[in-house]
């Protein structure tokens, strides 16, 4: 019993300690002979959502009947509001400077930008352009699950709110309002600067990739994840197309 017991906690402290030594940090630097991938995410068989709901709270600011909130978008086929992004990528170019930092604004009882993304680690600015009482509160996305990352109450117009984000393990964040249930919004969250949101084409490009083979993803809020494979090779170009 008492040698069962010590196996038992070793391998628990094996359990807990070896994640946390296998996490690599995203490192900075040149990129020699980089390839380009070019793609497209269409729509398949998913369908255009719209969700309608009634307006209850500050008509004066947030409008009148209800808000018709746009789930799923889709353009002649494509798939819109999508991100495309490659998993866990050692080595690379640098994140842009845009991506360190995002503001996302609260004004007619709306989030602006409806999708945004930002470098793991950056910084998020919220402010409250309006004249009511919001309540931001971030969830990370892990799967089906959601973990809160903020929970903020901006009770005045011009209250501003600047917090780090970091996610463990999910890649992006649901943004609502307690105080609106209509309000909505997403954020992607990227783990390195391998990423791009779709155009109104559903099309998209990420460039200076390290020659190599990678899992590649595309995100989307509501209709979650599709993935592939792709070898891009020195000063190569690889097209990449996903459908749901």
């Amino acid at each position: 019993m008492k040698n069962f017991l010590k196996f038992l906690a070793v391998a628990v402290a094996v359990l807990v300690i070896v994640p946390g030594a296998q996490a690599k940090k995203y490192k900075e630097g040149e990129v020699a002979d980089g390839g380009t991938i070019t793609g497209q995410v269409m729509a398949g068989s998913a369908e255009a959502e719209v969700q309608s709901f009634p307006i209850t709270k500050n008509p004066e600011l947030c409008g009148e009947g209800n808000r018709e909130v746009e789930w799923v978008r889709i353009n002649d086929g494509a798939l819109l509001d999508t991100v495309v992004y490659l998993v866990e990528v050692d080595a690379g170019k640098p994140f842009t400077e845009e991506s360190q930092t995002l503001s996302i604004n609260q004004q007619g009882c709306r989030f602006a930008p409806y999708l945004s993304t930002m470098a793991n680690r950056g910084e998020l600015h919220v402010t409250n352009s309006d004249g009511a009482l919001h309540n931001i509160h971030t969830y990370e996305l892990i799967g089906s699950a959601r973990r809160t990352v903020i929970n903020v109450s901006q009770p005045e117009a011009g209250d501003e709110f600047t917090k780090t984000i970091k996610l463990r393990k999910g890649n992006a964040m649901k943004v609502e309002c307690d105080a609106h249930d209509f309000m909505h919004a997403w954020v992607f969250v990227a783990k390195n600067p391998y990423f791009a949101v779709v155009d109104e084409n559903g099309q998209f490009t990420i460039e200076d990739v390290p020659p190599g083979t990678y899992e590649i993803r595309s995100w989307n809020g509501r209709l979650g994840e599709q993935e592939a494979t792709v070898e891009v090779g020195a000063n190569g170009s690889v097209e990449v197309n996903f459908s749901y």
